[in-house]
């Protein structure tokens, strides 16, 4: 009769050579196949290269369920070094990435291997074993590669393109103003002045004389050039705002602080006025902008009203006026855009760069509204240009509020009730600032109100003019 040990070592070994010809059998190549022999007197699969002692460690390894790896394989055999039950080990990084430490592996391909549980060179583990394991070691690395690219210094190398007005050719020249266009779609980072300067000038260059072949030439606008003009704005120009450097609620003054200006401007200045040019030039075609300007467009670019640039908020004013007028479609979704940015400012943060510029622009549309007026505009005037009149900042956009509602009632003069009601209401208590603004806005009210309508409001307006004048501010009394 056998002893116990002998028995439970040849039952080891079997088992052994069942998994490991089942492998090479099924998903093996001849190459490794090969690299194996049969030790008849045990039946245990060894690698010819193999040592009689690393023989006998892996099977004692083996009788007490531990797993090992092999040392690399030489330089001049090709045959897998094997362990031969290292298919039906479970792939666990941990334990493999300590065992592939203790064994000293110093290459990178080697470790990969160990976490996947499989010998550097072998060929003999199926590919679906190693998806998982793979995914987990190379994904990453791929994520942070893709991440590198994008801010790449070569993704800004631009080249000088020839003149615009050198080319004779209309199809030549208009594949090259669209490519002079996607050129300038390319950002530069101008918080480090010192980068890309080559590239950065060939930028401001090729826009100051897009600029100037759009203001100097008629049909350049063909087709082609709608979508890579208005691509090429939207990458330049639709970005993130830094934060405000004022605290919300504090009170600008333009005569004593500073405003934050914006680094990039001298591309920005040009794109703007490349865009303007282009929505003001004689054959500009808004059946084929349409396609282009749609709602979205239109919020990004109020959303640019919140810099704190006054330059950029100049020219968007200016950009939203002439939209305003050749895109009859758009008129009342910028209008109700305008009035969520107004809420958002009253009743939400109390900070809004662009409240003078938008009113600006109101203005011109309030003069040109229809008679009798909408419900719509009735109600712009209560929710917004009324309660306009309570916020901190009103010093700074107050002139373009009070011709706002000088406006509406110039076109409807039976509004006077509610609007001097709305000013009573709002009237300051402890700023008298405000009191002197409120003032200056109640007598150009008193300048266009019929009598009829002075007769409704005149003892509620007098009484507060009893108040002003026992003010003990001298500007107010």
């Amino acid at each position: 009769m056998q002893p116990v040990s002998r028995w439970f070592k040849k039952n080891t070994e079997e088992k052994s050579q069942s998994q490991s010809v089942n492998l090479i059998n099924g998903s093996g190549t001849p190459a490794a196949a090969a690299a194996v022999s049969r030790d008849n007197s045990s039946g245990t699969i060894i690698n010819q290269s193999q040592t009689p002692l690393a023989v006998d460690l892996q099977l004692e390894q083996q009788q007490q369920g531990l797993t090992t790896f092999p040392p690399p394989a030489s330089s001049t055999s090709n045959s897998a070094p094997g362990v031969p039950l290292q298919s039906a080990v479970p792939l666990s990084l941990n334990k493999n990435t300590n065992n592939s430490s203790a064994h000293g592996a110093n290459s990178s391909s080697t470790l990969l291997s160990f976490a996947r549980n499989v010998p550097p060179t072998s060929a003999s583990v199926p590919d679906k074993m190693l998806q998982g394991v793979g995914a987990l070691t190379e994904e990453p690395t791929g994520r942070m590669r893709s991440y590198s690219s994008v801010s790449s210094h070569t993704d800004r190398q631009i080249e000088t393109l020839p003149k615009l007005k050198e080319t004779s050719d209309v199809h030549e020249r208009e594949e090259l103003f669209c490519r002079k266009i996607r050129q300038c779609s390319v950002i530069f980072d101008f918080t480090d002045p010192l980068s890309d300067i080559q590239y950065k000038e060939i930028k401001k260059n090729a826009l100051q004389e897009m600029l100037d072949f759009l203001t100097n030439n008629r049909n350049v606008l063909t087709e082609a050039v709608y979508a890579e003009m208005f691509a090429m704005v939207a990458a330049n120009l639709f970005r993130t705002l830094p934060p405000s450097t004022n605290p919300i609620g504090a009170e600008f003054d333009p005569e004593e602080d500073e405003p934050t200006l914006e680094a990039s401007w001298p591309h920005l200045q040009l794109v703007y006025q490349l865009f303007l040019r282009f929505l003001e030039a004689g054959d500009f075609q808004p059946n084929l902008a349409k396609k282009y300007l749609d709602h979205l467009f239109i919020s990004k670019l109020l959303d640019l009203f919140d810099s704190e640039d006054p330059r950029e908020r100049d020219l968007l004013k200016t950009i939203l006026h002439r939209i305003y007028g050749k895109f009859l479609m758009l008129r009342a979704f910028i209008r109700k855009q305008i009035n969520h940015a107004f809420y958002r400012f009253i009743y939400e943060t109390g900070r809004y760069n662009g409240v003078g510029e938008l009113l600006e622009i109101l203005g011109s549309i309030i003069n040109g509204f229809a008679l009798p007026l909408k419900e719509e505009h009735k109600t712009f005037l209560s929710k917004v240009l009324l309660p306009l009149h309570k916020v901190q900042s009103l010093s700074v956009f107050h002139p373009c509020l009070a011709y706002c509602v000088v406006q509406f009632l110039e076109k409807d003069s039976t509004l006077t009730q509610q609007v001097v009601k709305g000013l009573l209401k709002f009237w300051p208590r402890t700023d008298s600032t405000k009191e002197i603004m409120f003032l200056n806005e109640l007598e150009e009210i008193l300048d266009v109100i019929e009598p009829a309508e002075f007769q409704k409001i005149m003892i509620p307006l007098f009484q507060q003019l009893g108040r002003c004048i026992s003010c003990s501010h001298f500007q107010v009394f």
